[in-house]
Formats: C-alpha cells, structure tokens, sequence
C-alpha cells in the first residue's frame, strides 16, 4: 500500500474540520456532532479493523502517522482511542457502539473523556464498552476527566502509545511554530533566530521532536494491543519530550504563547496532558526498572537485545 494515499486524504480532512477556531469552540462546550460525522463518513475509524470485520485491517506502524496528525491539530476527540478501541472490540467479537470511544485505564485522568460517548475497559483479550461518565478536572477548557474503572491495567500499555503517537505529532507541530516565530520575530534589528542562544534552544527542542518520534515508533512495533516493554519505552521517552519541548516552545515565544488566541498553548496544553496520562515517565521508568531487575541477563546491554 502506498502509504501516501492513506495519508493525504486523512491530513486533508483533518486540516478541514479541525481549524483551531473549531477546536476552541469544543473546548468552551459546544457540539461535536458535525466533527464526528465527518470522521465517521470518512471510514477511517475502522482502519485497525481486520479486513473480515469489515475494517480496512492496517496495522499499527501503517496507521500510526494518522494517529500522530491527531496529535499536531489537538483534534478533541478520541479519534485515535476509537480507532484502537473498535479493532480491540472487533478482535474479541464484541459489539462496536456507535459513537466516539475512550480508552479509559485508571491511571489519572482519561483523555478526551468529555467528548466521548462511551468508555473501553477491561483487558485487550476482553474490552469492554461502557456508557462514558466522568469527573472533570476543573481545569481551564480541558477535555480529560476522572473515570472511576477497574481491572483496567491491561489497557494501560495500549493507551499509552496511543498518548505516545499523540505526543510525537503535537511535538511536531511546536517545533515549526517555533522555528516560524524565531525566524519572524525581530529583536535589535534582526530576527531572534539568528542569535546563538535561541539557535541552540531550537536545536534542543529539535532533538526532543525526533526522540519523540522514535519513542512512538518503537511503540508500535508490536502492534496493538502493544507490548508492555515496548510501550514503557514509548511512553517514557514522548513524556520526556512532551514536557521538555513546551517549555523550550515557551521561553521562545514569551508572553504571546500562553495568550488564548494564539494557538501554541492549545498543543502545549495538551502535551502537558497527554504526558501524564496513562502513567508518567517516572512510572514507565519504574516499568522498565523492575523488568530489568527481574531478567537473568547479565549485563544492560543483553537484557535490551532480549527485550
């Protein structure tokens, strides 16, 4: 498959709905019906969906980029959690609601529980679809909330390359913002780009983006559900990129990027999020201590080849 054909089409439907004008009115509470139509009528829900259920049958690694261009336009809804939640439900014979679907964990908030309709719990061999309810956080314009499950950890894993992919496409997203306000922005007669301090504040911040990227890759590796050890990695590493890349994002715009109309806060805001959820970098660090402590490899380097 030519994965440009998959992807173009989604970018553009994506670019077309999801302005940040829109994004803005979801988050002060207004209707998301004519958003998820969209998505709907597009098929692209059912793209993890195996071919004999009536889905397109992508894997994870050729449905990631879709999942990451979430992330880069803060779409407000669970479009990505869905389209994992619905191949899950599919995989397992269980009936598919009709309506956007979160993938909640118990671990924090649940992404995007305002906006969904239903919530997936359970374990990747048994999900199961529950009508969404949830505690909202009282943060400013947030979409996430407290979803009180159980027996849910088994999602964990999952979820979290899907925050990871999320991650990997907002980060992308920052940096050419950055790049665009150094470059426009001038200070003492020329652009603050071509001072050495922010060249080398950028160049930091275009590290982070591509750790990111990586991190997410080997997230998907395996496919979904994904593998525990592979997600850790994902996570931890998007994680540390989430928060290091808006504050570099930050300094570099000063004051005008916190303010609400211009749009870096909208990406920050969620990398912020999307960092903690489904267990922080600290608490995939700790995943991924306790499964080196556990091996009977030798030396670091062994226990990674194995792994």
């Amino acid at each position: 498959m030519d994965m440009n054909e998959l992807i173009e089409p989604f970018a553009r439907l994506v670019e077309d709905i999801c302005t940040p004008a829109a994004v803005r009115r979801i988050e002060e509470g207004g209707e998301t019906g004519a958003m998820w139509s969209a998505f709907v009528d597009s098929g692209f829900l059912d793209a993890l969906v195996p071919e004999d259920a009536g889905g397109a049958g992508l894997s994870a690694l050729e449905a990631a980029p879709l999942i990451s261009l979430l992330g880069r336009h803060c779409v407000p809804l669970p479009v990505g959690d869905t389209m994992v939640a619905r191949a899950l439900l599919a995989k397992a014979g269980r009936e598919i609601p009709a309506g956007p679907i979160a993938i909640a964990t118990g671990t924090g908030v649940t992404p995007f529980a305002r906006t969904a309709a239903f919530l997936v719990t359970g374990s990747p061999e048994a999900p199961t679809a529950v009508a969404a309810a949830a505690t909202q956080t009282g943060v400013h314009h947030d979409l996430d909330g407290y979803a009180d499950v159980a027996d849910s950890e088994g999602l964990r894993p999952t979820s979290a390359v899907v925050r990871a992919l999320l991650i990997a496409g907002a980060a992308g997203r920052v940096l050419e913002m950055t790049v665009a306000y150094a470059n426009d922005r001038v200070q003492f007669g020329k652009p603050i780009g071509r001072q050495q301090a922010v060249q080398q504040q950028l160049a930091i911040l275009a590290e982070q983006v591509i750790a990111a990227r990586i991190a997410a890759a080997i997230g998907v590796r395996s496919g979904f559900p994904a593998r525990l050890l592979d997600a850790a990695i994902a996570k931890h590493g998007t994680s540390i990129a989430a928060a290091r890349s808006a504050a570099i994002a930050h300094a570099m715009h000063g004051a005008i990027g916190i303010s609400e109309e211009y749009d870096l806060q909208l990406l920050t805001r969620r990398l912020h999020g999307w960092r903690l959820a489904d267990g922080s970098e600290s608490y995939w660090a700790a995943v991924l201590g306790g499964a080196r402590l556990a091996s009977t490899a030798d030396t670091s380097v062994e226990f990674i080849r194995a792994a």
